[in-house]
């Protein structure tokens, strides 16, 4: 299970190497799904984006957070019910596609709100959807993310939406998302497959996502988690496994040796003098610098309830 941006692509380009570790991936058997908390676009535009990229996937490959929503309200409610929904494309297929109807207006009488991010949504339907949650409809929210990427810089994401809609209203939605279980669980249900590896670059959403959701996380270093993150990172937002890229995939994953003093693997070691890191040795992995450093750093919070200060670490290239 991939998430996207940060780990195959950062905006408009794919991560370096990416398509070709995937292709490899597939090559060995490996069964992908990749899992956005983006429920604007339809798993097609989506697979079709990631095509251009050079990545082989398919509609059915991909799973949005608007179809684990969907699901969610399916379960609840009538084949047939109406839902007002707020948000874009990507959340109304979804609807459809569980026998349910979106709609935009408290005339049709909806039995349920949806909400997602969608650039065209207009105050007036927002004032509409917050009067119905406060006046008890039910609520499923796609998901929680303060922010997303746009084509000129970071901009709010649905979950400002859902914070206002929250204060209005008064009332805590469903949340389909990351880092939520049901985006999970509706990936495994449409792609299948033993044993699920949460992919991703986010520490509060890929990797809490996947600890709720019982699997294992391969945190990737490709998109917005740094040094200063992992070393923070309390356990629920700690990855099973760690590598700089994809090619983790494919790499073994030893476990540092740790005696209480200092952790140590593959010729680098890493302790906490006065509260800071540091780091000294030969090794010849970058993998495993990283995968001292955040043990160390890990051993440090759980002993002392501090996090240690990263400073001026530099990984290895």
């Amino acid at each position: 299970m991939l998430d996207l941006d940060g780990v195959v692509y950062i905006g408009a380009a794919a991560v370096d190497g990416a398509p070709e570790h995937l292709r490899r991936a597939r090559t060995a058997g490996l069964h992908l799904a990749f899992v956005t908390n983006n429920a604007s676009r339809p798993p097609q535009r989506v697979a079709d984006h990631l095509v251009r990229l050079g990545v082989e996937v398919g509609p059915s490959d991909v799973v949005t957070s608007a179809q684990a929503a969907a699901h969610l309200l399916a379960d609840r409610l009538p084949t047939g019910a109406r839902v007002f929904t707020l948000g874009g494309d990507g959340l109304r297929e979804a609807l459809v596609e569980e026998g349910l109807e979106p709609v935009g207006s408290r005339d049709d009488e909806p039995a349920a709100v949806v909400t997602g991010y969608g650039p065209d949504v207009v105050w007036r339907d927002i004032m509409v959807g917050a009067v119905l949650i406060r006046d008890g409809l039910p609520w499923v929210a796609s998901n929680t993310d303060m922010t997303i990427p746009t084509d000129y810089g970071i901009g709010p994401g649905h979950g400002v939406q859902v914070r206002m809609l929250r204060e209005f209203s008064g009332v805590e939605p469903e949340v389909a998302g990351k880092p939520q279980r049901p985006l999970l669980d509706e990936t495994v249900r449409r792609v299948g497959g033993d044993h699920p590896l949460m992919v991703g670059d986010r520490l509060d959403t890929d990797i809490e996502g996947a600890h709720n959701a019982g699997v294992d996380s391969l945190c990737v270093l490709t998109g917005v988690s740094g040094l200063a993150d992992l070393a923070a990172a309390d356990r629920q937002h700690r990855p099973t496994y760690l590598s700089r890229t994809l090619e983790g995939l494919f790499t073994a994953h030893p476990v540092p040796e740790d005696d209480g003093a200092q952790t140590v693997l593959g010729g680098w070691r890493a302790t906490v003098v006065d509260g800071r890191l540091c780091v000294d040795g030969d090794g010849r992995s970058a993998d495993d610098w990283w995968r001292a450093v955040v043990t160390a750093a890990w051993r440090y919070a759980d002993e002392t309830g501090e996090v240690a200060d990263t400073g001026d670490l530099r990984p290895p290239e």
